[in-house]
């Protein structure tokens, strides 16, 4: 935790000195009210800056604090924008905390995560469980578990005795995810940087097989660009034991069955295995998908020339994960030579927070620098 509070304090200094308008100020019992682009929870005020952060048009925010009182809303993040760039109102507000996007701080700020939170449940989205002695081995499971987000731990004192100490390993997407849809007269493609977060020193190719279907319920179904894009989110899946893409409809079939493959000979449909353990190859990133559109999820838009322009303005970007640029064969001559440069959140983000007597939650630290203790953080 002391490693990681001095990175946030040295990126802050240097964000003050070489950033217009980074603002890392947290506004305790000041309220942003109006201007929402959606609401998603977070355990505390930093973690809902670090998502607003991610989001590609929020600029800043409002959290509910666990101290809210006028209802029975807690640990809601309001990511919010407006055409000026800053709120339209300020007022006081005691049980929420405010703050602004770190997007335009440099260097890219540190996904910090170290402290643990007493008495709250990150519901839902296990993929794993088991028994540890304390939450400290709870996060220890999840720090050295490849595929582990974030975890929540039931301690001695649970009331449904046969689950006490009971870890639950939890996981949320590495990969960003976008909307994939055929459309005349675009490009669309990917940062040329790796998506997936953890890396191994192994490299390994994965394998597909192509005009293959390989039988059985899939348990998630997705969107994908292609079949290596297909692949990759497979790969960071830890249920996925193999998919199946189908071409003509860019759909992705997450499937899970340990005991048996069944292929079946499919044309349009590439099927194939994940990579566990080593560093898939990301040959799929430098392609180019003509007629193929990323909507949504815009950060911005500039004029250019050229697709190939397009993208590798999106892989200098810090903030850019994926891109559409619009040609001259587009049906509207308005967004001729617009490049748009997109993102999508991929910090660990728990699909609910709650109150829970006797449990513990927090973060993997396999992005804090020091392998030092978590400190507990009530909320």
């Amino acid at each position: 935790m002391g490693t990681c509070l001095i990175l946030v304090v040295l990126l802050s200094i240097y964000s003050s000195s070489f950033s217009e308008g980074c603002n890392r100020e947290l506004l305790v019992n000041v309220d942003f009210p109006g201007t929402d682009i959606t609401s998603l929870y977070s355990p505390d005020a930093d973690h809902c800056q670090q998502l607003c952060t991610d989001h590609p048009s929020c600029l800043f925010f409002t959290f509910i604090r666990a101290d809210w009182t006028r209802d029975d809303r807690h640990f809601y993040c309001y990511l919010k924008n407006t055409a000026s760039g800053q709120p339209n109102v300020r007022t006081q507000l005691l049980g929420v905390t405010s703050g602004f996007s770190l997007k335009p701080c440099s260097p890219e700020p540190q996904r910090c995560l170290s402290q643990v939170y007493q008495k709250l449940d990150f519901f839902g989205q296990d993929y794993r469980t088991l028994f540890t002695a304390d939450y400290e081995e709870c996060q220890r499971a999840c720090t050295q578990d490849p595929a582990c987000r974030f975890f929540t731990f039931v301690n001695e004192n649970y009331a449904l005795e046969k689950i006490r100490y009971k870890c639950h390993l939890k996981f949320s997407w590495t990969v960003p995810m976008t909307r994939v849809e055929a459309t005349a007269g675009v490009v669309s493609g990917f940062a040329h940087k790796t998506l997936v977060t953890q890396h191994f020193n192994t490299a390994c190719e994965g394998k597909l097989f192509p005009d293959t279907d390989i039988q059985g319920s899939s348990y998630e179904t997705l969107t994908a660009a292609s079949p290596g894009h297909c692949q990759t989110l497979c790969s960071d899946h830890p249920l996925c034991t193999y998919f199946t893409y189908v071409s003509n409809s860019f759909t992705c079939y997450l499937k899970k069955n340990p005991d048996e493959i069944v292929t079946k000979p499919k044309q349009g449909y590439t099927s194939g295995l994940p990579a566990r353990f080593c560093q898939l190859d990301n040959e799929w990133l430098k392609e180019a998908h003509e007629g193929i559109d990323f909507p949504g999820s815009d950060i911005r838009y500039e004029l250019m020339d050229d697709a190939e322009t397009c993208q590798t303005t999106c892989t200098q970007d810090a903030n850019c994960q994926f891109y559409t640029y619009v040609s001259k064969n587009f049906h509207s001559s308005v967004h001729w030579r617009r490049c748009y440069l997109k993102r999508a959140i991929t910090i660990p983000a728990p699909s609910k927070v709650t109150k829970l007597a006797n449990a513990v939650s927090g973060f993997s630290l396999k992005n804090v620098q020091s392998a030092l203790p978590s400190t507990s953080h009530i909320v």
